[in-house]
This record gives C-alpha cells, structure tokens and sequence, in this order.
C-alpha cells in the first residue's frame, strides 16, 4: 500500500481516494490537504482518512503527492510546496490544461512529474483516465500510474499534447452521459413510465450498450444498424435524434470543453 498525498480535497480527489481504498491500495495514513472546511469534512466523511488545511503538513508525509486543485488555484500551491519538494516525490497533477513544461518551471529541477486526466466513475472501479510523463519520471513511476489508475478502471498512455482532447472527452464525459440519461428517463416519464423505472431503464441501457461495444469491439455503427431494423421504432428514435443536431451537440460540447481546458491551462 503507499501513502498518498492529496492536494485538494474535492469531489475527484475524493473519487479516486475512495477508489484506491476499494482497490486496497492506499495507506489509511493517506493524508489530504484542502482551504475549505466543507472540502475536507466531506472528503473525511466518504474516505475516512484525514484532511488539514496545511499542504506542507501532506507534503512532509507522503512520497506520492497528487495535485487536485483547480487550474486557477495551482500556482499558489506550488509556490508554497516547491521549496519541499525533494527528489524523493513523485508529483501527479490532475489540474485540466496545466502542462508538464508549466508544472516544472514551478518545482525544483528533475522533479518526477506526471500529468493524468482521470473521470469521477473512479468512485467505482470504472473510470476513464489518460496519462503523460516528463523526462524525469521512470518506468517505475509509469508502472505506479497504471497500478494506481488502472485498478479503478482504464489507464491509458497518450502524448500530452493529446491531453486536453482527453479532458474535453472523457473528463467531462461522465456529465454528458449523465444528461443523456436524464433526457432518456424524461422521455420514458413523458410516455407513461414511473420516474424510478425510467431512469433504471436509462441506465441500464447506457451500461449494457458501453459493455457490449467494449467486449465485442464492433463499431457502434454496426451495433446500432444491428438495432434499427427497416421501418421499426428504433429508426424512427434515430431520426428524431438527428433532426435535433444530437451528433453535432456532443461533438460541440467534447471540443468546447477541450478548449476550455487549454484556456485554464494558458491562464
């Protein structure tokens, strides 16, 4: 088990914390640091572990540090830890946009750095995340990332500049799917259905179709011709669906959240 240090105490933070302890992967004398009072009860509530509002504190006790503040907030927190950091860290940032050039130019030289774009279904084993390194990281650091985030989901190597693509899809993606399966039980509540087995049908169906594309590795076209027979309901759905610009919206909403993301990141 390691120690790990968390640097914010947020709702991702607390995902992957709590993701980690399922995995059986962290220390119980994990450590989290966050200015908010509510940040860190509410993170000490799901986790169980221990939160303070000092980040030296964290920076003191753990080897393995994660950076989970907002974009905004990432400069003053490593203005105060970079005096502390040793040779001895390993630094993983999760802030969207911030890069490894801008990451290092911030902490002492040969700092271990690795950049992760994770998403929040880590709180149950099923997240998305992609991952870059710097120069300065090891093979070893490597196999710690893919432990850590592969064991509450997929992990996945990308160039970092692919990074805030990442962000735009499946860091934001859970909120997108989330909508869709809102409109998904409204429509089953509009034609009659009580709202409860609307929305377990919605979700169902969005878990069911993810494992059948990822276990039989079709196209989603094949899938979706293999569902929409000539004439029936389904066709009439699809239509519906691209009446309202639906394939245009998501790729809209994956590239605005990208540039979203390089926005944070040049601030």
């Amino acid at each position: 088990m390691a120690k790990i240090g968390f640097l914010g105490a947020g709702q991702m933070a607390t995902a992957l914390a709590v993701g980690w302890q399922n995995a059986g992967l962290i220390d119980a004398g994990s450590l989290a640091a966050d200015p908010f009072d509510t940040a860190r009860y509410a993170f000490t509530n799901k986790t169980g572990l221990k939160a303070t509002s000092e980040n030296l504190d964290v920076v003191s006790s753990c080897d393995v540090l994660l950076l989970a503040v907002k974009p905004q907030m990432l400069p003053k927190v490593l203005a105060e830890i970079a005096p502390h950091i040793t040779l001895r860290h390993l630094v993983i940032s999760i802030a969207a946009g911030v890069t490894l050039a801008q990451l290092a130019s911030a902490l002492p030289e040969r700092t271990r750095l690795v950049r992760v774009m994770p998403n929040t279904p880590a709180l149950v084993g099923a997240s998305a995340s992609a991952y870059a390194l710097n120069d300065h990281a090891t093979k070893l650091d490597a196999a710690v990332v893919r432990e850590f985030f592969g064991a509450i989901g997929v992990a996945l190597s990308v160039s970092e500049s692919q990074l805030d693509a990442v962000t735009g899809l499946s860091g934001s993606g859970p909120a997108y799917v989330f909508v869709m399966m809102e409109a998904m039980a409204d429509g089953g509540v509009r034609m009659g259905l009580p709202r409860d087995t609307a929305m377990k049908l919605a979700a169902q169906t969005v878990l069911g179709s993810a494992k059948m594309l990822l276990e039989t590795g079709q196209h989603p076209g094949q899938l979706k011709d293999a569902v929409a027979s000539p004439g029936g309901t389904t066709i009439a759905g699809l239509h519906a669906l691209e009446h309202g610009g639906f394939r245009a919206a998501i790729m809209d909403a994956v590239q605005a959240a990208t540039e979203r993301a390089r926005e944070l990141g040049a601030k």
